[in-house]
């Protein structure tokens, strides 16, 4: 199981990078160790396909690129346009890099955060740990909200004058995703995967369709593409913007899904990460710049909500992507779930029944899902969720850690080559982008919870 695959720190570079491991963190690792190798043995079967299937559906998410176009609006057509493509190709970049780094010191780091403990030591592991946490706690908030909206544009279809609220659907969705939560791990949902991919496709293609039939529709003399407000407030919403595309691109499980793929890892991998980024091409640049421009600084964070006509192709849209995002919740619980099961499967309980393991696993995960459904509920401010959770996660994972880590393998040939100097650019610049980010979410949830209540029913 690749998540809960903990594999042990090489004594050989443990010298050089600084570290001592305690004694508690290496026992927990020993005693896990054996269940671990039967694990891995039998979960890294996967193909290109099932990787494509997997990055895929971790990042070309409705709730990920259905906010792009109000990103744009944020920044505006010049820079706006500028940071999707910079975005595009920086974190295609920083797959392959992290790709790359499989097994670079000869050990089989089957975790994000156990890469990163490999490289840069225990302060390096608990890290990342808090990133990948932010990042899956926030984007699996960001995508109760956005089912939750959807299956009530879907109920609303058919019963316009009923009583069912936002909340009721994130509830409803909450309890699937908690039946889904069962499954054991990454590699026992490439089936369900595949069905988001084909569904990441016809979510983008109805989306991008009914967009550009929306804006031909409407009255273009009535459409604005200039950023209104202060000063100070254009910066925010800039900021603002700049963190939802930061999200919009967020992968933070690249490692767990490389240990689930079978021999050549590297060059497997390498293969599913260019057809995944194929769907992405193919679907983001064109639902942000239609979507922008079909309805310029009006449109909303979720771009189903602007929509209007033809009404049953909407809610095809929505069915798409309540289809996609069940998926791409369950590979963000992933991290968390991994660590409680190395708790469970270190424990000195080392003959628990099977069936103990699945109540133990049942009780967890229906903690998780209680506190993301609660928070969805109370604060169902999409587009703010979704710029904190891709400055503060995203970004430090996708864009700044890749590019360091690959510096600190030993990767580059010298210190004054043009990929060291990118690298260099790409982390100092997205370390900035991560504050600003961070800066213009606070604020505007801030302005939302003074505006709204808790439970709102948006």
């Amino acid at each position: 199981m690749a998540s809960a695959s903990v594999e042990p720190p090489s004594d050989s570079y443990a010298g050089d990078n600084g570290y001592d491991e305690t004694q508690d963190m290496s026992t927990v690792i020993d005693t896990s160790l054996e269940q671990s190798s039967k694990t891995s043995a039998t979960s890294s079967k996967g193909t290109w396909k099932h990787a494509a299937f997997h990055v895929a559906t971790t990042i070309a998410t409705p709730a990920a690129y259905a906010p792009l176009p109000f990103a744009i609006a944020s920044l505006g057509w010049s820079l706006g346009v500028i940071s999707l493509v910079l975005a595009t190709f920086t974190t295609w970049y920083s797959s392959i890099l992290i790709a790359s780094l499989w097994k670079w010191d000869g050990n089989k780091h089957t975790t994000y955060r156990h890469l990163a403990r490999s490289i840069y030591g225990n302060w390096g592991y608990w890290s990342i740990a808090f990133f990948q946490q932010v990042a899956s706690l926030g984007n699996n908030i960001a995508i109760q909200i956005a089912a939750g909206s959807s299956l009530k544009a879907v109920y609303k279809y058919y019963h316009k004058d009923g009583n069912l609220t936002l909340q009721h659907f994130i509830v409803f969705f909450g309890i699937f995703e908690l039946v889904l939560s069962q499954l054991p791990n990454i590699h026992s949902l490439r089936w369900l995967n595949g069905v988001c991919t084909l569904s990441t496709i016809g979510f983008a293609g109805t989306a991008i369709g009914v967009t550009i039939y929306n804006g031909k529709n409407v009255d273009r003399r009535s459409i604005s593409y200039s950023l209104h407000g202060s000063s100070s407030s254009k910066m925010f919403k800039a900021f603002n913007g700049l963190g939802v595309i930061a999200f919009s691109f967020g992968d933070a499980m690249l490692p767990e899904i490389q240990s689930t793929i079978r021999e050549p890892v590297k060059k497997t991998m390498y293969k599913g990460i260019a057809a995944a980024y194929t769907v992405i091409l193919s679907s983001y640049w064109q639902l942000a710049f239609f979507g922008y421009w079909a309805f310029g600084t009006s449109v909303q964070p979720f771009i189903l909500s602007s929509l209007k006509t033809p009404e049953w192709t909407i809610i095809m849209a929505n069915i798409f992507a309540v289809i996609q995002i069940s998926g791409c919740f369950q590979i963000y619980c992933r991290p968390t779930y991994a660590y409680f099961e190395e708790k469970m499967t270190s424990s000195k309980q080392t003959n628990r029944f099977p069936l103990e393991n699945h109540v133990l696993r049942f009780v967890f995960t229906s903690m998780y899902m209680g506190l993301i459904t609660i928070v969805a509920a109370a604060m169902p401010f999409f587009g703010d969720f979704v710029s904190i959770c891709g400055a503060i996660g995203f970004t430090p994972l996708d864009f700044v850690f890749p590019v360091l880590a690959h510096l600190k393998a030993g990767k580059m040939p010298n210190n004054s080559s043009p990929v060291v100097i990118l690298n260099i650019v790409i982390a100092t610049w997205f370390s900035a982008v991560a504050v600003m980010g961070c800066i213009g979410a606070v604020k505007f949830i801030i302005d939302d919870i003074k505006t709204y209540k808790f439970f709102y029913d948006m």
